[in-house]
């Protein structure tokens, strides 16, 4: 298969599916496709985001050793918020390393105060620092403001998110 042009030829569902088939468990594959997301075409970012974000589903694992370029990734101006709205949502599922979790943390934090980031990038940032508030127990009152001082803001998805972190950090 030719990444570029799949990547290219249709923004679906299907096509997504038909990718993360092809790079399955495959490290070369994969990184073929986090170098078209690390790149410097926005569109192939954005294509190649939401493969990244399907494909933690299936083996989050393999995702591990990029966090940090994918953070870098996140932060670089005028990228497409699929690109942040899949990377939160990958930390979801990986293992966090130690090295990374501040860094993780810090830019969970970033967007959950956001007052541009979308609903769907909040939710994820929520539930990856509830999962690193398990590891790092401090952060939960942190986290438990910043979400208190959006519950009369923020929208359906947003609230149904923050109830289910809100319990899980206060237990």
């Amino acid at each position: 298969m030719n990444l570029e042009e799949q990547l290219l030829a249709e923004h679906s569902r299907r096509n997504t599916d038909l990718i993360v088939r092809w790079i399955g468990a495959d490290a070369q594959r994969l990184a073929q496709l986090m170098n078209m997301f690390l790149g410097n075409d926005p569109l192939l970012t954005q294509r190649a985001a939401w493969v990244i974000g399907v494909f933690a589903d299936v083996h989050p694992v393999l995702l591990e050793p990029w966090i940090d370029r994918m953070l870098r990734k996140i932060k670089e101006p005028g990228v497409h918020n699929a690109a942040r709205r899949n990377v939160v949502r990958v930390l979801q599922f990986v293992e966090i390393p130690q090295r990374s979790l501040g860094r993780v943390a810090a830019t969970c934090f970033e967007e959950l105060a956001s007052g541009t980031s979308p609903a769907a990038v909040k939710a994820n940032a929520m539930t990856v620092l509830a999962r690193i508030a398990r590891r790092e127990p401090d952060l939960a009152r942190e986290l438990r403001l910043i979400i208190e001082q959006q519950l009369p803001y923020g929208p359906g998805s947003f609230l149904a998110r923050a109830r289910k972190v809100l319990k899980e950090i206060a237990g």
